[in-house]
């Protein structure tokens, strides 16, 4: 299993260069990825500075050489779908194909939609991550797309370049239970951002083989706490650790981890 830091752009760390400093540090230390957390504010702590991930992730790109960089996740109904395009193509240039795009339904916690005039009805907001990852494939193909659908429009345009990978971008789809709509979703792409307990992500993996017909190449991402025994997870189908750090996390805790390296210092 790969192992990871997973960073919360805020507070401390809510600056591009010090996020970039951390990832070439973990890159050093033996860390496999560095992913961000993708928010544009936190209204429930109305006074933590916020960083621009993907901004920070260009940062990354440029100080590593061979870490995997991502979000985790992207909430793509609050992102037009032709600018995550470019910029992802642009992240993918700049590291050389090592970017990962996370994307989920994300959610209104303190209205941090809502307040922005975000459209926060789960099910709408569902029905533009799944057309925007359509457009998203359609637009990295490099041919004319002509759309018109239920939230999005694009009118005859080619988007160039197409990522620098034959086989595209890599897209991990979160989920947080054993519902339908989500695995099914997760099982057209190339990884799961999954939540919940090992039993739950065995479950999972097993809904998500149905669909594809078997697991191979498919990524899964799972988060704990630095300390936390990832081995069940592993034994579940768990290809990533992200040693996932909390919403107000200072850079001693992150070197902390970065020092004792992906194998981290053990479960508590």
């Amino acid at each position: 299993m790969r192992g990871a830091l997973y960073l919360p752009p805020f507070g401390e760390l809510a600056d591009p260069r010090l996020l970039a400093d951390l990832a070439a540090r973990a890159e050093l230390a033996g860390f496999d990825g560095v992913f961000l957390w993708d928010h544009v504010v936190r209204p429930l702590r109305p006074t933590l500075p916020v960083c621009d991930p993907w901004i920070a992730l260009a940062a990354m790109a440029v100080a590593t050489e061979r870490i995997v960089l991502g979000t985790r996740v992207t909430p793509l109904s609050r992102r037009r779908p032709q600018v995550v395009a470019r910029q992802a193509v642009a992240l993918d240039q700049l590291s050389g194909g090592r970017f990962v795009l996370g994307v989920g339904l994300g959610g209104d916690n303190g209205g941090e939609l809502g307040r922005l005039g975000e459209t926060t009805a789960p099910r709408a907001r569902a029905g533009m991550l799944d057309e925007g990852l359509d457009l998203l494939e359609r637009l990295w193909s490099g041919d004319v797309v002509h759309h018109e659908g239920d939230h999005y429009r694009v009118d005859g345009l080619r988007f160039l370049p197409t990522p620098s990978r034959a086989e595209g971008i890599p897209v991990w789809v979160a989920a947080q239970s054993t519902r339908g709509a989500p695995l099914r979703r997760a099982a057209r792409f190339q990884g799961l951002c999954p939540e919940g307990s090992p039993e739950d992500l065995a479950e999972m993996l097993s809904v998500i083989a149905e669909h594809r017909g078997d697991l191979r190449g498919f990524e899964v991402a799972v988060g704990g706490p630095p300390g936390t025994d990832p081995e069940p997870y592993s034994e579940a189908g768990a290809t990533w650790w992200l040693h996932q750090f909390p919403e107000v996390t200072a850079r001693a805790e992150v070197e902390e981890v970065v020092a004792a390296g992906p194998g981290g210092p053990g479960p508590t």
